[in-house]
């Protein structure tokens, strides 16, 4: 007998915010939820970040997961913006750590590149392939949600592997599976 688990898949931001909730029994994975807060208002950053802690709870209090995963902030053209972003991520962490749920970040490229094979894919081509790792027809979702849920299922596709390349005993069994690398 297969033990179940769930994954809350979050894609931070301070207007929307993507989530996505898996259940995995065995092999088999099941979507519970998937939404989009939009949290988009003229409100200051702490009151929405108070309003994205809030949401967090209540879907822990709803699906309790057994894991967060969470999309990492990435430095693009504007440094506010990610700040804000790393600032929501926080809070999202915030509120799974206060009910004792571990987390793992996942890079953007990390996780288009589990869903589509190809870390430049665009959100469009990752909703797509989530249709089809799911078995659905449609996810009538937005693409922050669908990214959230993208992210649950990297956490899915990456559990259990290290982060960085295979685990060697020393430079010997090293050289034996990568013998390209040796000059």
């Amino acid at each position: 007998m297969h033990k179940e688990k769930i994954i809350l898949g979050i894609d931070p931001g301070t207007n929307f915010l993507g989530f996505g909730v898996v259940k995995i029994v065995g092999k088999e994975l099941t979507l519970l939820d998937i939404g989009c807060l939009n949290i988009n208002t003229k409100e200051e950053l702490g009151v929405k970040l108070k309003q994205i802690y809030f949401e967090i709870i209540r879907l822990i209090n709803s699906h309790h997961p057994d894991h967060l995963a969470i999309e990492a902030q990435f430095f693009g053209q504007n440094v506010q913006s990610m700040l804000k972003l790393g600032k929501a991520q926080g809070v999202a962490i915030a509120a799974a750590l206060s009910r004792d749920i571990p987390f793992t970040e996942y890079a953007p490229k990390k996780i288009k590149q589990s869903i589509t094979g190809n870390g430049n894919a665009s959100k469009e081509q990752v909703a797509g392939m989530l249709k089809n790792i799911l078995k659905v027809k449609e996810l009538n979702a937005n693409l922050d949600a669908t990214d959230g849920l993208a992210t649950a299922i990297c956490h899915y596709y990456q559990e259990g592997k290290s982060v960085g390349d295979k685990k060697y005993t020393g430079w010997k069994a090293f050289l034996s599976d990568n013998p390209k690398k040796m000059k």
